[in-house]
C-alpha cells in the first residue's frame, strides 16, 4: 500500500466514524418520521351520513367528507412534513456520497443550514396542524364552532398519529441540528477552505 492509499483509507474511516454513523442512524429516523407523517396525513378521509334536520318524523340525511384537503393547516402540515422527508433523504445521500462534492470545505456549513431551515419548517407544520387539531377536538364555544371530532372519530384518530410522528421528528431533527453544528465546530481547517 503507498502512502497516498493509507491517507485515503485513513479519511475514509475518520468519515464514518460513530458519531457519522449515528447521525446517519438519526436522519434515518428522521426521514421515516416525516414520510409516515406525511404519508398518513395525506391518507387521511373519512365519510359519514349524518342526520342534519327533522321534520315531522322524517329525518334529513346528509353525506359529509372530512378529509385534510378541506383544512389549509393540514395542507401546510403535509407539504412540510414531505419537504422535510426530501431533505432527510438528500442529506441521507450527501452524507454516503458527498465527500467528492465539498467545496472549500463548505458541505458542513452547507448541511446546518438547512437542518436548520428544515426543523423551522417542519415545526411550523406541526403548530399550524396542532392548532387546528385542537379546534376540531374541543370546538370554540365563543366563536360557535362546534367540535367534529365526536363525529369523525377515525378522522381525528389517525390525524393524531400523524402528529406524533412528525412531534417524533421535529425532535430527531433538533438533535440531527445540535450534531451538524457541533460537526461543523469540530472541523479542521484544511488547506482547500483558507485559500482564496
Amino acid at each position: 500500500m503507498t502512502p497516498e492509499e493509507g491517507a485515503k483509507a485513513k479519511v475514509v474511516r475518520k468519515q464514518m466514524g460513530p458519531n457519522n454513523r449515528a447521525l446517519l442512524l438519526l436522519r434515518l429516523l428522521a426521514f421515516c418520521a416525516t414520510a409516515s407523517a406525511t404519508i398518513v396525513m395525506a391518507l387521511n378521509k373519512e365519510t359519514k351520513t349524518l342526520v342534519v334536520a327533522t321534520i315531522g318524523t322524517t329525518p334529513i340525511k346528509a353525506t359529509l367528507t372530512a378529509k385534510f384537503q378541506h383544512n389549509p393547516a393540514f395542507v401546510y402540515f403535509v407539504i412540510a412534513n414531505a419537504m422535510g422527508s426530501l431533505h432527510n433523504l438528500l442529506m441521507l445521500a450527501v452524507s454516503l456520497f458527498g465527500s467528492k462534492l465539498d467545496f472549500r470545505g463548505l458541505r458542513l456549513a452547507t448541511m446546518a443550514i438547512l437542518d436548520m431551515m428544515t426543523v423551522t419548517l417542519v415545526s411550523g407544520g406541526v403548530g399550524a396542524a396542532v392548532f387546528m387539531a385542537e379546534l376540531g377536538k374541543n370546538g370554540n364555544s365563543h366563536a360557535r364552532w362546534n367540535k367534529i371530532c365526536d363525529k369523525f372519530g377515525k378522522f381525528c384518530d389517525q390525524g393524531g398519529g400523524a402528529l406524533i410522528a412528525s412531534f417524533v421528528a421535529v425532535a430527531l431533527l433538533m438533535i440531527i441540528n445540535m450534531m451538524s453544528i457541533i460537526a461543523l465546530r469540530k472541523q479542521k481547517p484544511t488547506i482547500d477552505s483558507v485559500a482564496p
